[in-house]
């Protein structure tokens, strides 16, 4: 007996620590539905109440006509040993013991009027009471509304639907156990507690049936045909009861009396005397608790592989979303650079082509920059007009010789400072897309979701490199652009001269289109003579794009790709490495949310594998 109250105690301070977690429902099958409890189900003024409180002992219950009880009453009954006193708990207020059961019963009412208010609404939120005891037996009993067949009023006309899906709602798990209500002064046929039992747990394993108000019905008749089997058959034997009646109530005779008082009916009673040792509450109460022990024992390997897979999926849980982070400067830091590290590993992926992302950049080198040198303005920089004007100003007073040396510099010079433009466009289309990919990259990062400030720590100083990347890359550029007019190729035009040599010497009857007689001055000068201006300086700055077209892609991945990967991070690690504790410990501060959560999960996962412990220890002794 000492093991069965054992296992049943445990399983119900297991069952209340799920409920004090919210462990009691949900998707699949949580541990509080996988252990057997028991639900009282009845018709309105069936006794179902006094039956509650016949197997506690305590008058603690509201009465009334009509629909009492508005909410489920989950209550778990605690054994204690002789001597000590017995007290409730409620789960909702669970520092506050009650010693006085007229207390319990006003909580009671209380707490079904917060929540329906003062009407005759139902609710299916559970109340969860606990009642310690040295006069019970370890035991979950739910007390829930009564079955009816009719709404009254102040009631919906859907409350007799409403009542009914809530009690299915509870009696059709497979672990719950049916304790069936019939009063005896009504015909079993109709007994509404029967008929819902007899839907949902055919077979009747499930099903234990009760018979009260023996003592009501008509003189000369008997419930024998129910309670030996012969109406109606159950699995599990019939169990009589009589309550206590109106005027014990008035009378204040306590639950202790009334039990002795119901014995002695049963032990006197001509047509129940053979069957008293196996009636009244105090029987039906130990009755369930042996049923109850049976059950809990045949359910230990189902039950222990739920837990095992729950805890299982809790700990994936933790895992995902982040252990508990360690309280010293140390721990602290080693986690920020891990994060760090972790972010940087994604950031690399999206620039080397394990994410996306990285590809962006090699568009602003292939399509952007070409783009861009194709509409520079060369056309108009070298029209006859410019070009005439460029070299004008360029000789000065003094007319050029024999090739406008100076005119041909400026035109250079003006052609070649277009370039800039492009070039800066590529360093801030580049510097837009690293920008995006640290972006990407910490929403990316699984292991810096729970730490919002550390996150934007991030993003700030990966910003701030990048800017200074962006800055130096630009520099770069400018100078690749520079050095172009600092140094003209001399060679391009030594070859110009060379051709038009070879085409002045020429020979011939074509010799005469070839050659050219240079004008001694800007007056005699024509468009042809200007044209070949500018063909000359196109000719060499298509030579300098190309040049630039394959060098500026160049610089930028030096100075920008390049460090972005090398050092993206190196000016934080050296400013968080001098951080203070409380700073290093608000970069980890999390969302409440998540904190909350993952609290929350380490109670489950304690809890799951403390009942796993102690299931173990109890069950196979």
């Amino acid at each position: 007996m000492a093991r069965l109250e054992s296992l049943i105690g445990l399983v119900n301070r297991i069952q209340r620590a799920c409920t004090a977690l919210g462990d009691h429902g949900g998707e699949g099958m949580s541990l509080w539905e996988a252990l057997p409890s028991v639900a009282v189900v009845g018709g309105q003024s069936s006794g179902k109440s006094s039956v509650l409180e016949s197997v506690v002992g305590r008058d603690f219950l509201p009465r009334g006509s009509g629909i009492v009880t508005r909410r489920p009453l989950v209550l778990q009954l605690h054994r204690l040993e002789d001597g000590r006193s017995e007290y409730a708990e409620f789960l909702h207020a669970p520092r506050k013991k009650y010693t006085d059961f007229a207390a319990v019963r006003k909580e009671i009412a209380d707490e079904t009027d917060r929540i329906t208010g003062k009407s005759k609404q139902i609710s299916n939120i559970p109340i969860h009471l606990s009642i310690y005891s040295p006069n019970v037996v370890n035991l979950t009993l739910i007390d829930l509304p009564g079955l009816t067949k009719v709404a009254v009023e102040g009631q919906p006309d859907s409350i007799v639907e409403d009542i009914e899906n809530m009690v299915r709602s509870y009696v059709e798990k497979p672990n719950c156990i049916i304790l069936a209500i019939s009063p005896a002064n009504q015909d079993i046929a109709t007994s509404d507690a029967i008929k819902l039992a007899r839907e949902v747990d055919p077979s009747g394993e499930r099903t234990f049936g009760v018979m009260t108000k023996l003592d009501l019905m008509d003189k000369g008749t008997n419930a024998l045909d129910v309670i030996e089997g012969r109406a109606y058959r159950l699995q599990h034997p019939w169990v009589g009861i009589v309550n206590r009646s109106q005027a014990d109530i008035n009378k204040n005779i306590d639950m202790m009396a009334a039990r002795r008082k119901e014995q002695e009916y049963f032990e006197n009673s001509p047509d129940y005397g053979h069957l008293a040792h196996r009636m009244g509450s105090e029987y039906l109460a130990k009755l369930l608790s042996k049923h109850l022990e049976t059950v809990i024992r045949q359910r230990i390997p189902s039950i222990i592989a739920l837990i095992n897979k729950t805890i299982s999926e809790l700990n994936a849980e933790l895992d995902r979303i982040g252990r508990p982070i360690g309280i010293d400067s140390g721990a602290q830091l080693y986690t920020i650079l891990e994060l760090c590290r972790a972010f940087d590993r994604v950031f690399k992926e999206h620039l080397d082509g394990g994410r996306p992302g990285g590809d962006r950049i090699y568009k602003v080198f292939d399509h952007q920059l070409p783009a861009a040198l194709k509409k520079l303005p060369f056309d108009r920089h070298l029209s006859v007009k410019n070009v005439q004007k460029v070299v004008t100003e360029a000789d000065g007073y003094q007319p050029h010789l024999i090739a406008p040396e100076q005119g041909y510099r400026r035109l250079i010079d003006g052609a070649i400072v277009y370039f800039k433009g492009p070039a800066e466009a590529s360093v801030d289309a580049v510097h837009f897309v690293l920008k995006e990919l640290v972006r990407k990259s910490i929403a990316e990062t699984e292991e810096l979701r729970r730490f919002p400030t550390l996150q934007s720590d991030i993003a700030a100083a990966s910003t701030e490199a990048l800017e200074r990347f962006r800055d130096e890359s630009r520099k770069t550029v400018t100078r690749l652009v520079e050095m172009e007019s600092s140094y003209l190729t001399v060679e391009f035009f030594r070859k110009l001269n060379m051709e038009g040599d070879r085409n002045q010497n020429q020979t011939g009857p074509n010799a005469d289109k070839h050659r050219k007689e240079p004008p001694p001055n800007m007056d005699m000068v024509g468009d042809n003579y200007l044209r070949r201006i500018a063909s000359n300086v196109n000719s060499y700055i298509n030579m300098v794009c190309e040049t630039l077209r394959n060098s500026i892609p160049k610089a930028v991945v030096h100075c920008q790709v390049r460090e972005a990967k090398r050092s993206l991070l190196n000016y934080f690690y050296t400013q968080i490495g001098r951080q203070e504790k409380e700073r290093l410990g608000a970069m980890l501060d999390e969302d409440p949310a998540l904190m909350e959560k993952r609290t929350l999960i380490a109670k489950r996962l304690e809890l799951y594998k403390s009942a796993r412990d102690e299931i173990d220890s109890v069950a196979w002794k």
